[in-house]
C-alpha cells in the first residue's frame, strides 16, 4: 500500500465494537489510515466506514487474538502489506463468564489481554520502527483496583475464577506490568510504549454473553458513559501530555503507580517466553 509522507498509519485491535470503533472513526476523520485486527466484522451503513473501506484508507484482517494460528496468519498478512505502523493500539479484550482457556491451554482473559498484546507488538516491531510516531498504547482497565493478592504463576490456571474482579483484572495488571518493564528494550528503537485506563465506559452488546456481575451491568446502563470518552483516552494517551513517556500506566491522562510492581520482571519474563517458545519459533 503506497502513502505519502504526510499519512499516519494506525493499527486498532478490536476496531469493529466498542471503544475500539469510536477510535477507529475519530482516526480516520482526522485523516489517519486505519489498519483493524478484530474477530468480527464492522456495522454496516457507517457512511464513514464504508468510504474509509472503499478508499482502503481501513484495512481489514480477521482473527481470534487468542489463537495463535489464526493471530499468526493476520499478522503475516500485516506484515506483507503493510510499510509502516505509526501507532499500535492493542485495544482488543472484554470478559467471559466463567473459566474459560484458549487453544493454546491458558486462561482465556490471560491470553487475549496479556499475552497476544506482547506477541503482536513484538511481531509488529520492524513496522513501528519505520513509522514517524513510533507508538503504543495498550488497554488496560482499573479493575485490578480491587486486586490484593498478585502471583504471576497463577495467572496461566487460576485456582478460583471471580467475574471481573478476578482473571479480567489481573490480566489487566500484568498488561500493565510488562507494559512498563518492556520500555526500555523498545526505546532502543525509539518506540514508546503506554498504558492507558479508558474509565469506565458503556459497551454492553445485545446478544454477547459478558463476564460482568449483574450490578456492574446495571450501573453501566443507567450511568456510564459512551464509548467515545474511553476512545478519546486512549488517543490522548497515544498523542497528548505524555506522549513523550515510556513504561507509564495513565489513568484519565495522569500518570499512576502500579500496585505489584516488584512482579514485572516476572510478568515480562513469562509473556516473552510463551512468546519465544510457542510463536516466534514457528
Amino acid at each position: 500500500m503506497n502513502t505519502t509522507e504526510h499519512d499516519k498509519v494506525a493499527l486498532i485491535t478490536g476496531a469493529s465494537h466498542g471503544i475500539g470503533l469510536e477510535l477507529t472513526r475519530r482516526l480516520l476523520s482526522e485523516g489517519f489510515q486505519v489498519v483493524a485486527l478484530n474477530r468480527s466484522g464492522f456495522p454496516e451503513g457507517d457512511p464513514l466506514l464504508r468510504e474509509s473501506l472503499e478508499r482502503r484508507r481501513l484495512r481489514v484482517h480477521t482473527a481470534d487474538l487468542s489463537d495463535f494460528e489464526s493471530l499468526r496468519r493476520a499478522l503475516g498478512a500485516i506484515k506483507a502489506s503493510e510499510e509502516r505502523i505509526d501507532v499500535l493500539f492493542n485495544n482488543a479484550g472484554g470478559s467471559v463468564p466463567e473459566l474459560t482457556f484458549s487453544r493454546q491451554g491458558r486462561e482465556l482473559h490471560f491470553e487475549l489481554q496479556t499475552v497476544a498484546p506482547y506477541v503482536i507488538a513484538m511481531e509488529l516491531r520492524e513496522l513501528l520502527r519505520r513509522g514517524a510516531l513510533k507508538t503504543v498504547v495498550n488497554t488496560s482497565s482499573n479493575a485490578f483496583d480491587m486486586t490484593r493478592r498478585f502471583d504471576p504463576d497463577a495467572l496461566e490456571r487460576p485456582a478460583s475464577f471471580k467475574q471481573l474482579f478476578g482473571p479480567y483484572a489481573t490480566s489487566k495488571l500484568a498488561l500493565s506490568l510488562w507494559t512498563r518493564e518492556v520500555a526500555p528494550l523498545l526505546e532502543k528503537d525509539g518506540i514508546k510504549i503506554r498504558s492507558v485506563d479508558p474509565g469506565a465506559n458503556n459497551t454492553l452488546r445485545k446478544g454477547k454473553r459478558s463476564g460482568l456481575p449483574f450490578f456492574v451491568k446495571t450501573l453501566m446502563r443507567l450511568f456510564f458513559p459512551p464509548p467515545t470518552q474511553g476512545a478519546s483516552r486512549l488517543y490522548e494517551g497515544a498523542f497528548g501530555a505524555h506522549r513523550e513517556r515510556s513504561g507509564v500506566y495513565l489513568r484519565k491522562d495522569r500518570a499512576m503507580d502500579l500496585p505489584f510492581r516488584e512482579h514485572g520482571p516476572r510478568v515480562l519474563e513469562k509473556v516473552r517466553s510463551i512468546y519465544e517458545r510457542e510463536f516466534a519459533a514457528s
